[in-house]
């Protein structure tokens, strides 16, 4: 399982939400590029970046700050916000970012995800972010009735590289993954599930790794900045 640390953005600083709610924003660094340091030093290999303005407003806004990032580090980063375009898809990763995550789109513009995968094998995510298992969209502030695991399958045969399974209302919680839901998607696709939201401790890793299910990794944010995770401990537990 790979560790993903999360550099979320919103006005140019690293900030951790609580539960998805714009307003209820902790920052933690106005330097996300030494913050990105601050990871790999810490012996990283990936890093998961989302624009939490862009989320909302439709289109790539701190950029700035995803630009600095790229080039103060050399490990692989996905980023998620506000993509929603196959131009804003082909910038980023020319930019050079690895991977990118598509969320709102997947379920309102599922073909751009596959035209997507098939244009830049390996570099396609989707990031599935549901409240009581029911997706939503739109920086989470639209909720569908569509069932993440019936989103999952959708594009079991589009050649994505992931899944970025967030619980939001864990999320920033720091009161652990849903594990048993996070599994259940997993072992329902073949395409490989990050679990994302509440993880907290050492103990919530070993969780995900022990559940039974082929997760292929595990973000983790707030827990980083407040020290309740030690991440080099952390990389050791899942090596």
């Amino acid at each position: 399982m790979i560790l993903y640390p999360a550099i979320d953005l919103k006005d140019g600083q690293c900030v951790r939400l609580f539960k998805g709610e714009m307003d209820e924003a902790t920052v933690f660094s106005d330097n996300p590029a030494a913050q990105a340091r601050a990871f790999v030093d810490a012996g990283c290999e990936w890093l998961h970046l989302v624009d939490l303005n862009g989320a909302f407003e439709g289109r790539p806004v701190n950029a700035e700050a995803v630009e600095a990032i790229l080039a103060a580090v050399d490990v692989p980063a996905q980023l998620g916000g506000g993509i929603r375009d196959m131009a804003t898809i082909d910038a980023w990763l020319e930019k050079g970012i690895r991977r990118v995550i598509l969320g709102t789109v997947a379920v309102e513009n599922p073909e751009l995800v596959r035209e997507a995968a098939r244009k830049h094998p390996g570099r396609i995510a989707v990031g599935i972010d549901a409240r009581h298992g029911k997706v939503a969209t739109r920086g989470w502030a639209e909720e569908t009735e569509i069932d993440a695991t019936d989103l999952a399958r959708q594009f079991e045969d589009a050649g994505v590289a992931a899944i970025i399974y967030t619980d939001i209302n864990r999320d920033g919680a720091m009161q652990g993954p849903n594990v048993a839901e996070t599994a259940a998607l997993a072992n329902a696709v073949s395409i490989p599930v990050i679990a994302s939201g509440g993880v907290s401790s050492l103990a919530d890793l070993k969780a995900l790794r022990d559940s039974g299910a082929p997760l292929d990794g595990a973000i983790s944010g707030r827990a980083l900045y407040d020290g309740a995770l030690d991440l080099a401990e952390a990389l050791r537990v899942l090596a």
